[in-house]
């Protein structure tokens, strides 16, 4: 018994250290792009694009989705918006190079408060709020408790209200006591590497993946020991946070943009979508066909549109998701 217990406690330091190792490759591959800044006792991460001197837009902050960091959006829109808009690209708590803080960033409302934080440190005094998928909820919570600093909310194949069914095991392990640390530690790392090519390709499907999309965004990052543990913890958390607070979306004031998929094997659309242009007053939904989880990359010039419209700028949403839907019924085309 006493050989079976000490190759049990070798395989595990084995695969702690595996994995730490890979931690520290990972961010070698990945650097930090952006600055730590302290928003009391923890510190988020960001990278902040001034306006230009002919900026014509409102402020934009852009917040990622599950398994992600800030590298996705601003890739996504950086270039798209460069020298019309302030931006503000966040490291959600605990994800990309942001510490985690305390528990209360284990919910949506504890990391929109984060945001609100930084972007005082930041000088943001309001902004129009992006966010994509998991960062959708995020920013639904933001215009609900920071209602002075949003000037408009565009949502991005959200997650914001309760599904039917549950979350992968993965995660439920993961949010277990000392379990969950244990396979964050150990097999997390060489299982996960080997889902990333095939698991960037499924969020973008039915549209094809940027191929330099991994090279860009380094989703290894969320691999890491504690990004995943806190990855887990969002995702574990995240039904019975929506279930209490979707009944409040019709407290949002901000004027919304909804912008999805029909083609969406990620996040359910009807439930999601629908549910956030049933629920808040006056939000206006762009359902666009053949178009799948990432209208961040495939539809950027919609989400641009959308982000004018809101700043007051004259323009036709309907004509711009109807440009975007030949393009991709073309590209689908045999």
């Amino acid at each position: 018994m006493f050989p079976v217990t000490l190759l049990f406690i070798a395989l595990i330091l084995a695969g702690v250290a595996y994995s730490l190792w890979h931690a520290r490759a990972f961010a070698r591959r990945f650097p930090n792009v952006g600055e730590l800044i302290d928003i009391g006792g923890y510190r988020m991460n960001s990278v902040h694009v001034p306006a230009g001197g002919q900026a014509d837009l409102l402020p934009v902050v852009f917040i990622h989705g599950a398994s992600g960091n800030l590298l996705d959006q601003l890739h996504a829109f950086a270039p798209a918006l460069d020298g019309r808009a302030e931006m503000l690209f966040v490291d959600r708590p605990g994800h990309g190079y942001s510490e985690r803080g305390g528990p209360q960033n284990d919910l949506p409302d504890g990391q929109a408060e984060a945001i609100a934080k930084l972007m005082d440190r930041r000088g943001l005094r309001h902004a129009v709020i992006v966010g994509h998928s998991f960062g959708g909820a995020i920013a639904a919570s933001f215009a609900l408790n920071h209602p002075d600093k949003t000037a408009g909310l565009v949502l991005l194949a959200p997650a914001t209200h309760p599904w039917p069914g549950g979350i992968d095991w993965y995660y439920r392990l993961t949010a277990l006591p000392f379990v969950g640390w244990l396979f964050a530690h150990t097999l997390v790392t060489p299982l996960g590497q080997r889902r990333i090519e095939g698991g960037t390709h499924s969020i973008f499907s039915p549209n094809p993946r940027p191929a330099d999309y991994i090279d860009k965004t380094g989703p290894h990052l969320v691999l890491r020991p504690s990004t995943f543990l806190s990855n887990a913890r969002d995702i574990a958390n995240l039904h019975a946070y929506l279930t209490a607070t979707a009944p409040r979306y019709r407290e949002i004031a901000a004027p919304t943009v909804i912008i999805t998929g029909d083609s969406d094997g990620i996040v359910l659309a009807d439930i999601h979508s629908r549910g956030l242009a049933r629920d808040i007053p006056g939000a206006e939904l762009l359902w666009i066909g053949n178009l799948g989880h990432k209208p961040d990359y495939v539809v950027t010039d919609v989400i641009v549109a959308a982000v004018e419209k809101l700043a007051g700028k004259p323009g036709d949403l309907d004509a711009a998701v109807k440009r975007a839907e030949e393009r991709l019924a073309a590209a689908k085309a045999p």
